[in-house]
């Protein structure tokens, strides 16, 4: 899946922008040590407790939980990706969007063992082949948490569904997020209708 959708799906780039120089857990609780209110935020996050952060069985960095489609007055579609065969589906099964309705996507995750850096969503939407959309959400940077606990959830922008017969029928799209590193989380395939009604 993901060799030829990788045009489609690179992050955009700022030029002059380099990123900044990784470091461990152990470097950034030895910053500003004598900071107090750095130490309290350090703290907060976790980062001078000593424990792991995250499950040393499990490598991944970022886990995506779930994502939601939210749409005002309505129940949200909710997608458990961590329920097993939840993302070999989303292809199989589309959900349906009302044309001309306002709605936006929101994430659930967890940031495990580092601090992840320039936390980006990417998108592109294709019908019968031929790209319609590319979008690139920047989500962020986070701190990993120690108890496992602690969910990040980021609501994106704003979308509108395009209207009109010409805009109803099905579509296929591809997603990944992708941190500053380059470093791939998750990538799926899904599929959804534009629909006069829901």
């Amino acid at each position: 899946m993901t060799d030829h959708h990788e045009d489609d799906l690179a992050a955009s780039k700022t030029e002059g922008f380099k990123v900044g120089e990784k470091k461990t857990i152990e470097e950034y609780t030895q910053l500003d040590q004598n900071d107090e209110s750095l130490n309290r935020w350090k703290a907060s996050l976790g980062l001078n407790s000593g424990e792991p952060i995250g499950d040393p069985n499990d490598p991944r960095k970022c886990i995506i939980k779930s994502l939601a489609l939210e749409v005002e007055g309505r129940s949200d579609v909710l997608i458990d990706l961590s329920a097993p065969g939840a993302l070999e589906s989303l292809k199989d099964k589309p959900f349906t969007i009302k044309e001309g309705s306002t709605f936006r996507i929101k994430v659930v995750f967890q940031v495990h063992h580092e601090v992840l850096s320039g936390l980006k969503y990417l998108q592109v939407v294709k019908r019968k082949g031929i790209r319609v959309s590319k979008d690139e959400e920047m989500l962020g940077s986070y701190a990993p948490n120690t108890t496992g606990k602690v969910d990040y959830e980021k609501k994106f922008n704003t979308e509108e569904a395009p209207s009109g017969m010409m805009a109803r029928g099905h579509y296929n799209a591809v997603s990944k997020f992708v941190d500053d590193d380059d470093t791939t989380h998750l990538l799926f395939e899904w599929s959804f209708d534009i629909a006069k009604d829901w």
